[in-house]
């Protein structure tokens, strides 16, 4: 399957340009170009220029997020395989990836392999799974709920809290606490 992606041109979206630069190497090193945006509207007018055949794109961005950048994308260039890379993963936010037109969502850090391999993912999506047999327990539906919300605020807990009708400091806690009962490493 690697050397199917091999020569391809890669679009890398990230604010982070360290990162950006680390990632354009390594894949410039495997025999691909790269193009390099570090927001929505510097992507799609590289995208719309160069017309990529793949994209990495991060989440969290400022101004507007790497889900309106998929949508946006998908609009304009159909053929364009995305995957979604973010260090703030959730189901919520995987799941709407997928459904705007993403083929695959990781999590950083994701290694050089991970993020070619998801470009030539075949197998069904998140979003294809078949309904869970039981109900969903409450306390996962709430972390889903803020996860959603944290996400169209990109990040900023101030922002939710205000939107959910709660203390800052009360959310922060109900964060806190279900990333320690999802498994979840806290943000740096």
């Amino acid at each position: 399957m690697s050397g199917e992606t091999s020569g391809q041109t890669i679009m890398i979206v990230d604010d982070d340009r360290a990162f950006c630069a680390a990632l354009a190497g390594a894949l410039r090193r495997r025999g691909h170009a790269c193009i390099v945006a570090h927001d929505y509207d510097e992507a799609l007018a590289e995208a719309l220029a160069w017309r990529p055949d793949r994209a990495v794109i991060d989440l969290r961005m400022p101004g507007r997020g790497g889900l309106e950048l998929v949508a946006s994308l998908r609009d304009q260039l159909p053929q364009l395989r995305m995957v979604v890379l973010t260090g703030y993963g959730s189901i919520a936010s995987a799941v709407e990836a997928i459904k705007l037109g993403a083929v695959h969502y990781l999590t950083k850090p994701a290694e050089i392999e991970e993020v070619l391999a998801a470009f030539e993912r075949t197998e069904p999506v998140l979003i294809d799974a078949p309904p869970p047999t039981k109900a969903t327990p409450l306390d996962e539906l709430e972390w889903e709920h803020l996860q959603r919300v944290l996400t169209d605020c990109e990040g900023n807990v101030s922002e939710a809290a205000r939107r959910l009708g709660m203390h800052r400091r009360s959310l922060q806690r109900k964060l806190a606490r279900g990333r320690k009962a999802h498994g979840e490493d806290e943000p740096e």
